[in-house]
């Protein structure tokens, strides 16, 4: 009996096992915010159903990203002005190792150089910061390499602080610099063209593999991007998805060719329309959010060179609840879910159609600008107060909304939620937390 009773925990330890995916890059392991992580905690607190919990010495707007037993998080230590990372044992939350990336943590009062997420693919973990250091470290925290971008190629023209997550992806890590052509307020190159590009490196070496300039019609501020490349397979041919400058371009990650191009969601060339969301993609449709209230452009990305307005599958109506200026939309379970940081809503929607299935209004008065997680059956957000709300993903439904931070001198969460190993992870202003059972 005891033999068959070991036997059944074990079978069933190894089934739940199965189940468990990483969060190795920021929208997660399919790319889009979403996961296959089931039994995920919907009761807790800031002291309820906590594994562990750590104290963080600056706010910053990176997702922590999870591999096995390690947590990768990019930060600021706000006394010492500088940046750092770090990594934490999933288990118990222990410091495995941490270091200090670079002196200077921020050139205005939004945000600092800790945005971007870091990326793993489980063999190395690379920081990417808004002043252009790029640091690779394998998982026990020996540097492999660093580099700076900005040193490499030029410095960023950015009226605002630069921050675009790496994607690792297919043995290439990738970065994108989509940024104005001539310099705004002393940055960028003076005297030439400051060219918007893709770069594709080595992540065992740091070495750059290509460089692929890309070309923009759009002016001013709107040829500023904060979004990620995003990994788009369709019929066995994988292409990288980069939005901003006014359109979204597909590129082959070998070389970084451009294959297709569609745009425009600003005819009239409007020049403060920065881009932040990253594309998305679902049964074929790529979502390509317009900044500023305008709609939501689902392309079908079965085109080569410029695609006219006979790629678009949909548009959301103008002014409308389904757009997002700020956070990337999520794909699961067969649909878009679109949150609207300035229409405070989020919403359900068809791929193939723009059927709106369900629609609801975003508690509180504080913005929601972290992008949505999608797991479990339910839809998690978090606004800049730190209130953590979960819904149906069925219906909208609203099933929790839990306090997990109370912000002070001006600080906001920004950081979206993490999903792993049965487990949420929440970066408030000043907080790690390990939400759920430790495993």
């Amino acid at each position: 009996m005891k033999t068959f009773a070991t036997s059944l925990i074990c079978l069933l330890a190894a089934t739940s096992w199965t189940h468990a995916e990483n969060w190795p890059n920021w929208r997660g392991p399919h790319f889009n915010g979403s996961t296959t992580e089931q039994n995920l905690p919907v009761e807790f607190s800031t002291t309820e159903n906590i594994a562990w919990s750590v104290d963080l010495p600056g706010a910053a707007a990176a997702t922590p990203i999870v591999w096995e037993d390690r947590v990768f998080l990019a930060g600021v230590d706000a006394a010492s002005d500088t940046l750092l990372a770090s990594c934490y044992r999933r288990t118990d939350g222990q410091l495995l190792w941490q270091h200090e990336v670079a002196k200077g943590s921020r050139k205005d009062y939004r945000s600092n150089f800790a945005s971007s997420s870091p990326v793993t693919d489980g063999k190395v973990v690379v920081y990417f910061y808004g002043n252009g250091d790029l640091v690779c470290y394998d998982l026990d925290g020996k540097q492999q390499w660093a580099r700076n971008i900005q040193k490499d190629y030029g410095d960023f023209a950015f009226l605002w602080t630069f921050s675009s997550s790496p994607l690792l992806y297919d043995g290439k890590l990738y970065v994108q610099v989509l940024q104005r052509n001539v310099p705004v307020e002393g940055r960028g190159l003076a005297g030439q063209e400051n060219k918007s590009y893709l770069l594709a490196l080595d992540p065992q070496t740091g070495e750059t593999v290509w460089r692929h300039f890309r070309p923009s019609q759009a002016v001013a501020e709107s040829r500023e991007s904060f979004s990620t490349p995003i990994p788009f397979v369709r019929q066995d041919t994988t292409q990288l998805l980069i939005s901003g400058g006014d359109d979204l371009t597909a590129h082959d990650p070998k070389t970084g060719e451009e294959l297709w191009r569609w745009g425009t969601w600003n005819p009239d060339r409007i020049p403060h329309w920065r881009l932040v969301p990253s594309p998305v993609v679902g049964q074929g449709i790529v979502l390509a959010c317009a900044p500023k209230n305008d709609p939501i452009y689902a392309i079908r990305g079965d085109g080569q060179g410029r695609l006219d307005d006979g790629a678009v599958a949909w548009v959301s109506p103008r002014r409308s609840e389904v757009s997002a200026d700020v956070p990337t939309p999520a794909f699961y379970d067969g649909d878009f879910f679109v949150l609207s940081d300035l229409r405070k809503a989020l919403s359900r929607v068809e791929p193939q159609t723009g059927k709106v299935k369900w629609m609801i209004e975003t508690p509180g008065r504080a913005k929601y600008e972290a992008s949505p997680l999608a797991a479990d059956g339910k839809i998690h957000l978090i606004n800049f107060d730190g209130t953590v709300v979960i819904y149906n993903a069925a219906d909208g439904e609203l099933l929790k909304s839990i306090s997990m931070d109370a912000p002070r001198d001006g600080e906001m969460v920004r950081a979206s939620i993490a999903a792993a190993h049965g487990q949420l992870f929440i970066r408030t202003t000043r907080k790690l937390y390990c939400v759920g059972n430790s495993r």
